[in-house]
Formats: C-alpha cells, structure tokens, sequence
C-alpha cells in the first residue's frame, strides 16, 4: 500500500529483505532503492562572508522560479543536483556565513533530496514521535519522563509486573522491551478491551505475547473481596447442545421437504399439463435448498469460532485472576488519564512489600492528593513527588547552544516502595495512645535535643 509521510509517498515492497539502518532514496514511482554509498560533490564554501548584517529576504535572491525547479524535477534530476543548482543560481549565498551556509544547504536537502533509512522501532524513537505528532494519545508524557518510570519501577527480565495505562499502549511496549520476554505482565484496562496501538508498532515477537495478560479493572473489586466469578465456560454440555441444535434444524428440513414434496405431488395431479414448468421449478428449489444448507453450515461454523474464542478469552481471565490473588506482583506502573487515587490503592493490594510502584499524572494536584492518602493510609515508604525538566542542546562545532523552542512540561512522578501494612499501627487512634504512654523524661530529652 502506498505510504505518505512528510509529504513524500512511497512503497515498501523493495525495503523487504534489507537490514535496518538501510538508507533508501525514492525514485519515480514511489519505487525504493537503496543509496549508493558515493562520496558528495561538497560544494564550494570557501567564499563567505563575516556576517549576515547586509542580506535582505526579500525572495528576490533565487533566480530560479517554482516552475523551473518543477521542470528539474519532470527531466529526471535527482535530488542532489537541483541542491547544487540551487546554490549556483542564489544572489546572496557566497555573502552568508559558513553556518548560514550549511544551514541553508541542509534545508533545501531535506525538501529537495528524498531520502529515507528505516530504523528498528524502539522505545526512545515511538515515544520521541508520539509527543512530537500526537501528544494527547500518550498524556502528553515525555521520553526523558517514560525512562524515569522504567527505572525507578526497577524494570527488569523475570518481573511480574502490573501495567495500568492510557497512553495507547505506549508505556506496556516500554516494559515489554525492557523485560526482553522474560517474566508476566498484566495489564489492567478499562472499558471492553485493552489499547495497544503503540505496542503493535514495536513489532515484538510471538514470544512477547505468551507472558502478556490482561484484567479489566471493572472486575478488580469483587476480585479483593472473593466474589470474582466469571461466565461457565463452554463445555461438553453446550456441544451437545449444538448437535441438537443441528439435528433439530435437519428434522425441520425434512418436515420442509416433505411439506414440499406433498405440495408438489398436489400440483401434478392438479396440473399434468405444465409438466416442463413444474421441473424448472424443482430445479429451482434444489439450488435453494443447496443454498440455505451451505448458510446454515457457515452461520454453525461462526457459532463455533465464536464460542472457542469466549472459552480462550474466559480461561486467559481466570489464569490472570489467579496470577492476581498470589498478591506478589514485582512492581506497579500506573499512567492513565483516570485519577490516579483510586486506582494506586486499589492495585497496591497485589503487590508484594519491598517492591517499587511508579504513578505518572499530567497535573501536580491529583498526584498531591494521592500522596496524602498513602501516607494517612501506610504501607510505603521512600513516597518521592518529581517533576522533570528537559532542555535540549544543540551540538555542532564551534556553535553548540540550547535550542530555542523547549519543552514546559513533562508531567509528575509520584514513586515510592511498599512495605507491610500493620494495620493496628496505622489507626491514628492508637498512634495517639502510644504518644501518651510515652515516658514524660524520653519527651524531655527529644525536646533538649531540638533546642
């Protein structure tokens, strides 16, 4: 299928068998073929001015018009040639600076020249994409800010991790390549059925997908209170239900066709002239009869494709509520546009102590709630609320410097470790008790201390 992407249109049917990182250059046709390693004619920079004081972008410096270029580009020319003569025919381009220069030449190679290497999906480069073009699919969470997230949740191969997310996918495709296909994953979703747009465009193996469960989170309560049940799976006894079912619908058509038969039999004794007529429409009735059994095998078909897909769908629902109630998950990752309060006290029940939980919110506040509630509640420790700041650098010799445009935000993290909940310590109650059974000369020597 074609491709467009940055105003280019192309096929991949030629990059099939390349290695990644190959660079291809689109030829007519939207064909791909793989660049030739040839060195550039480098064009001659040498003559440059001191500044830029004296130029005017007035659009009168470039000689050659739209027309003529679209002309260059009917004729065959590649890319690189217009680009050199782009050069040759521009009034003020020997005044510019080296940089202006070389910033003047690259712009045009990007629009001119159509070049694309393929890289292999990764991480750094789905994340980078999604919060460059679309940044209210992942929640607007930055890449530096994903990477905090993987590390401070201590992800690693042989984890059971649990992955509540609502950035398409993004985050549960980051804890999968970082685990290598080693150990579970359970993802908790709301709604129908899980979203993994960006995790399909990792292009993991099959392999990935064994260990990858799921759980709707509309079922996680009555799960903690031990009434999770789900539908009977389908068994022997609704086979057998269906075999009636289809010896019910041959007895109907056999009663049809008797029907049918005593019908026609009728209508030869009625009418024994219209013999010819009557054979046209035995014929007729033959290739109907033809045509409801050939439906009726495909609708049983669908049935049973339908049913096998249920029965998968329930036994992978209770294997993920058993790997649930061992209440020993490795870490906690929450990232979703719901407010993170409920859902971090609810899923904490099913990880194990000492382990790293990790929640990410666009907004300060929720997370700022969330806080208070642990910490009235207990069982964590180490509770961190971060903010990142990102500024990206320019490298380049003799002109390295901070870009212009940066990012203002990449959200808050709120991460911190479990521990055993002893319930009876964390009633406020009874830390009031203890305070007042407290020696008065311990109070005393805590407060010599402070002074």
């Amino acid at each position: 299928r074609k491709i467009i992407f940055e105003k280019q249109w192309f096929y991949l049917d030629n990059a099939i068998g390349h290695t990644y990182g190959t660079t291809f250059e689109v030829t007519n046709g939207g064909n791909l073929q793989p660049k030739r390693e040839v060195e550039e004619a480098t064009p001659e920079t040498k003559e440059a001015g001191t500044d830029n004081r004296n130029i005017v972008d007035d659009g009168k410096s470039q000689k050659l018009t739209h027309d003529d270029i679209k002309a260059l580009k009917d004729k065959g020319i590649k890319g690189q040639e217009i680009v050199q003569q782009l050069i040759e025919n521009s009034t003020t381009f020997r005044d510019k600076t080296e940089f202006a220069q070389d910033k003047y030449i690259k712009k045009k190679k990007k629009k001119y020249e159509a070049v694309i290497t393929i890289v292999k999906p990764s991480t750094r480069i789905l994340s980078t994409m999604y919060y460059a073009r679309e940044p209210g699919k992942i929640n607007h969470l930055r890449y530096d800010t994903l990477a905090q997230m993987l590390t401070l949740g201590n992800i690693r191969a042989g984890n059971k991790m649990i992955v509540m997310e609502t950035c398409a996918g993004l985050v549960l495709g980051a804890v999968m390549e970082r685990m290598g296909g080693y150990g579970s994953i359970i993802q908790m979703y709301p709604g129908g059925g899980p979203v993994r747009a960006a995790t399909s465009c990792f292009g993991f193996p099959k392999l990935f997908f064994d260990n990858l469960h799921e759980f709707p989170l509309s079922k996680v309560d009555s799960l903690l209170s031990g009434t999770f049940s789900t539908e009977t799976l389908p068994s022997e006894p609704e086979d057998n239900t269906l075999v009636e079912e289809e010896s019910n619908g041959l007895t109907e058509e056999k009663q049809i066709s008797l029907r049918e038969t005593e019908e026609e039999s009728t209508s030869e004794t009625a009418m024994e002239i219209n013999q010819t007529e009557e054979q046209d429409t035995m014929d007729i009735n033959a290739e109907d009869a033809e045509f409801k059994e050939n439906k009726e095998k495909e609708n049983k078909d669908n049935v049973r494709e339908k049913q096998r897909k249920q029965w998968e769908k329930r036994k992978k629902l209770i294997e993920t509520a058993a790997l649930l109630r061992e209440k020993n998950a490795d870490g906690l990752i929450v990232a979703s546009k719901f407010h993170p309060t409920p859902l971090l006290l609810t899923l904490l029940e099913f990880v194990a102590p000492s382990r790293p939980f990790v929640v990410y919110c666009q907004y300060k506040e929720p997370l700022l709630e969330c806080y208070t509630k642990l910490r009235e509640r207990g069982g964590v420790i180490n509770l961190k609320l971060s903010e990142t700041w990102l500024r990206n650098y320019q490298v380049l010799p003799d002109r390295s410097h901070p870009k212009l445009t940066m990012s203002g935000g990449g959200g808050y993290l709120l991460s911190g470790i479990t521990v055993v909940l002893d319930k009876g310590k964390s009633d406020p109650t009874d830390l009031e008790a203890l305070k007042m059974e407290e020696p008065s000369s311990k109070r005393c020597k805590v407060q010599d201390l402070h002074c």
